[in-house]
């Protein structure tokens, strides 16, 4: 039975829920996901690729970006399932997939127990994460901008982009409470254990909400009408080839500029060439979290009222603006500077990334929208974040500099502001079939 009924403000309760089933499932998805950033920038490179010595923290940056190559695969899989069968189910599969590949690299032995087979089994579950997380975006967005009330579809898209500040809140919240709690070796021995661990009780949590949710109104008028397409992609690239590619575009300098803090580049680097304590920057980043949430709803907000294209590029501009200020203050090696170059970073971040949803969703038709979404998506954060932390890594080495890295980043935020530039607003349309 329906639950659809609208109170005065126009918003009923399945409107809030779909938001919230949307916020906590990609909060959970991004926690796991943080959960290994953090954990290959730190430790994972004496755990599991020991024998290479020093290279060995270089290939643990490389496996945080192997995911995102099959993030593709995963946006192609859950398109075709999410425009034929529904939303609804590919969401809660997609949820479960990467919890279960989170939990099991929390059992998984080490190079010191196993051998290669340790490398191995965790190149494999990072692969699951990757796969999962590139259709449970596209998924997500959509469950929360077609069940939105007129008018509002920026905001309420926005629940699913505040699963990144959320998950990487408590991902890095727990992980400076374990390095906070527990000595160096305690910590490596067992302590990194207990984050990945801790992902089975948040997936409860997940599918719990995400099975309450009824699928979108636009998703059963496709079904009632025997609308659905049968073969979406093949029909997306055949219809909609420059939106998938203008999206993907539109994403990289978000997602290129959100990875040096979120994939734990910044944590590693502080770290490592200030002498700077790691749960100290890691705090930092809980804090970056916080102004990345805010002015993430913010631009989602002003998104409502605004061309979302507009506001987008103001967050690009933004980016562009602080890339080199931001290694700047890094550079100081002081941690109140750091505080500053976080917070200052993060403000764009959030406007171009608030609108986001609601604009993927009205680049598509309702018959191909969950392929477009998720793989226009899934190709922004390949081109965008996939290596960001090894391109860095390599970038400094190699110049002995960080202003290279702001360079790179710099060029990345001015693509998207191209791409974006080109996207037609079609904030007031409807997203019915």
């Amino acid at each position: 039975m329906s639950t659809q009924v609208e109170t005065p403000t126009g918003v009923s309760r399945e409107h809030r829920r779909a938001a919230m089933a949307s916020m906590v499932g990609t909060t959970v998805e991004w926690y796991d996901f943080f959960i290994y950033a953090q954990a290959a920038s730190l430790i994972f490179a004496n755990l599991f690729f020991a024998p290479m010595g020093t290279a060995g923290q270089l290939v643990a940056y490389v496996t945080i970006g192997i995911s995102f190559i099959f993030r593709p695969l995963g946006a192609i899989v859950a398109g075709y399932f999410g425009d034929k069968i529904g939303r609804k189910k590919v969401l809660i599969a997609t949820l479960t997939l990467m919890g279960a590949a989170t939990v099991g690299m929390g059992l998984l032995p080490t190079y010191a127990t196993i051998g290669i087979w340790a490398p191995i089994i965790l190149i494999v579950l990072r692969i699951l994460q990757g796969f999962s997380t590139g259709g449970e975006w596209g998924g997500a967005a959509l469950m929360a901008v077609e069940h939105a009330p007129k008018g509002k579809r920026g905001i309420y898209g926005a629940a699913t982009q505040m699963g990144v500040p959320l998950g990487m809140l408590i991902a890095v919240g727990t992980l400076a409470l374990c390095t906070g709690l527990l000595s160096e070796e305690q910590f490596e021995a067992w302590g990194w254990r207990i984050p990945f661990l801790i992902s089975f009780v948040l997936i409860l949590v997940g599918f719990y909400i995400r099975r309450r949710v009824e699928e979108t109104p636009v998703f059963k008028e496709l079904a009632e009408r025997k609308e659905r397409n049968h073969t979406p992609v093949r029909s997306l690239w055949r219809t909609n080839k420059k939106q998938v590619m203008l999206a993907a575009l539109s994403f990289i300098g978000t997602n290129g500029n959100g990875y040096i803090i979120v994939g734990g580049f910044i944590v590693a680097y502080s770290t490592r060439e200030h002498g700077l304590a790691r749960v100290d920057v890691l705090v930092a980043s809980l804090f970056a979290a916080l102004v990345w949430g805010v002015f993430t709803l913010l631009g989602a907000h002003l998104s409502d009222r605004y061309a979302r294209t507009t506001i987008m590029n103001l967050g690009n501009a933004a980016m562009v603006l602080c890339a080199i200020p931001f290694f700047l203050l890094v550079d100081t090696g002081e941690l109140h500077w750091i505080y500053l170059a976080l917070g200052l970073f993060a403000v764009g971040l959030g406007l171009s990334y608030g609108p986001q949803p609601a604009l993927y969703a009205e680049m598509f038709p309702a018959a191909v929208r969950f392929s477009g979404a998720s793989i226009g998506y899934a190709i922004g954060t390949v081109l965008g974040g996939a290596f960001v932390p090894t391109i860095s890594e390599a970038l400094f080495k190699g110049t002995g500099t960080s202003m290279s890295i702001s360079i790179y980043l710099m060029i990345l935020a001015a693509i998207s502001f191209v791409a974006t530039s080109r996207i037609k607003n079609r904030k007031d349309e409807d997203l019915n079939v």
